[in-house]
């Protein structure tokens, strides 16, 4: 009977198309999730964005997103047919990196006279009435990344009686003019109508706090694009996110290196400062960015002679948790992507 049970009653499973959009390049892949299997990233592509003289940035875009396509169909879907059975996917599932999104973070407050019920509903009717849309943005995500039961982090909160509640969140917002491109470009190329975008910045957070959640306190400085985006973990809370323009790390590392410590000493100010700070960069410059790091003199911003430890997250550090079928090299933004909706499924 066990081999007629696996016919009539096949393992969930779910395919997912993951498109990464940055400012620079666009790469997609086929995933695969199945109950109690480590997810498979089964292709991978990245194609460059190449501006033409005078041409707008959202039509090289386009045109990038076009040839991504037009791989993702011609090779991927085979890959993903041989592998499931189909060569149709789920959902596509789309990161979009600065300059076309941006992030807040705020925290919602519940408090009563008397006992109540924290719920999700609850949380969800807050934030119809207090999220505000900035002007030629859409709203992509809005992620509880952090909750508070009578003053306790509770990771599990709702459904508990309570006399006061706090939810952290992280609300992503895209481009409007962009998400129009982007959702018109992949209709016109797939079949798959369900399509869902999240800000890169949110999703990199969520994702390396999934890595690392016995680490309690820590900084995470993201300078994957033309973004440097700061997060602030205190005692499992993220407490604060600045988000500044970067420069070309390449070329001038002193400059990048003050415009960090700049936002370190402002945090400073209000805040003690942990001791691990996580760095998110591509990974050709992340050890030059590491060494630049380990060279400032930041041990005066924790007031002690031993400087903060520096965690640069590699793909090896992913790798056990997303099984890579595909024999390219491992692209750090897809797997990223790959370990953040596997944490998604399992919390939906």
């Amino acid at each position: 009977m066990g081999f007629f049970g696996n016919i009539f009653h096949p393992p969930h499973a779910e395919s997912i198309i993951f498109i990464h959009v940055s400012a620079g390049s666009v790469a997609g892949a086929y995933a695969q999730y199945k109950k109690n299997k480590t997810p498979a990233l089964l292709y991978t592509r990245r194609v460059a964005i190449d501006i033409r003289d005078g041409e707008p940035q959202e039509r090289a875009l386009q045109h990038a997103l076009e040839i991504l396509g037009s791989f993702l169909i011609r090779e991927g879907a085979p890959v993903l047919a041989r592998y499931s059975g189909s060569g149709s996917a789920d959902t596509i599932f789309v990161s979009v990196d600065a300059p076309w999104q941006e992030t807040k973070v705020h925290t919602e407050h519940f408090e009563r006279e008397t006992p109540f019920t924290f719920t999700k509903k609850m949380v969800t009717a807050a934030l119809e009435k207090t999220t505000i849309v900035p002007q030629g943005k859409l709203l992509a995500n809005e992620s509880v990344v952090g909750t508070s039961l009578n003053g306790y982090h509770v990771r599990e909160p709702y459904g508990k009686n309570v006399h006061r509640a706090s939810a952290t969140i992280f609300t992503s917002f895209i481009d409007a003019t962009i998400s129009k491109i982007i959702a018109e470009t992949i209709q016109h190329l797939f079949h798959t109508k369900n399509i869902l975008s999240i800000a890169g910045t949110s999703l990199r957070y969520q994702a390396i706090r999934t890595m690392f959640p016995h680490e309690h306190h820590a900084l995470m400085l993201d300078t994957m694009g033309p973004l440097i985006s700061i997060a602030l973990v205190r005692k499992d809370f993220l407490t604060a996110v600045e988000e500044v323009s970067d420069v070309n790390k390449g070329s001038n590392t002193d400059i990048w290196i003050k415009k960090i410590m700049d936002e370190f000493v402002k945090l400073a100010e209000q805040y003690p400062l942990p001791r691990t700070i996580f760095l998110l960069a591509q990974e050709p410059e992340i050890s030059s960015l590491e060494q630049a790091l380990e060279a400032a003199k930041l041990g005066g911003l924790w007031l002690s002679d031993n400087p903060p430890k520096v965690v640069p997250i590699l793909a090896s550090h992913i790798v056990g948790a997303v099984r890579q079928v595909t024999t390219d090299p491992p692209d750090l933004p897809l797997l990223l992507m790959a370990l953040y909706w596997q944490h998604r499924s399992k919390e939906n």
